[in-house]
């Protein structure tokens, strides 16, 4: 865990973080995983945005909770994330997939707090830096622009 943005963020802000993550979970369309995921991200001006995962017959086709948040995000004219909430089913709070880590690294640094909890918690029970969970990631600047 960074000493930086993490620690900068309140136990209130966590607690509204996680309490949007998981009303927004409730909501998931998970019909054959049944495992529902609730995410919130924190704009750096305060706003929340909050997604849920919705799975698709056709597997590849789902859509992840941290990639629906971060669409209401960008849909509502903000362009980075400040913090992230996710609640999945315990007894181990899930960490985001591969997919997810790639879109996080387009709106934030490395230094990206995520909180992580399970259904019920009223503060993260581990909060990762999006560098320490996904090193090197492939950024825009790598783009050769035409």
């Amino acid at each position: 865990m960074s000493a930086g943005p993490a620690k900068s963020l309140t136990s209130d802000t966590w607690r509204t973080l996680l309490e949007a993550a998981n009303h927004v979970r409730d909501r998931a369309y998970a019909p054959y995983s049944d495992y529902r995921v609730g995410a919130a991200v924190l704009a750096p001006d305060g706003s929340i945005f909050a997604g849920c995962n919705v799975e698709n017959a056709s597997y590849g086709l789902a859509l992840c909770a941290e990639r629906s948040a971060v669409a209401h995000l960008i849909a509502a004219g903000h362009r980075r994330v400040a913090a992230v909430a996710i609640v999945t089913a315990g007894p181990e709070p899930g960490r985001p997939c591969g997919l997810c880590r790639q879109t996080l690294s387009e709106f934030a640094d490395d230094d990206l707090p995520i909180g992580l909890a399970i259904p019920g918690d009223t503060l993260p029970r581990a909060i990762d830096r999006l560098g320490d969970i996904f090193a090197h990631p492939f950024r825009g600047d790598l783009v050769k622009k035409v």
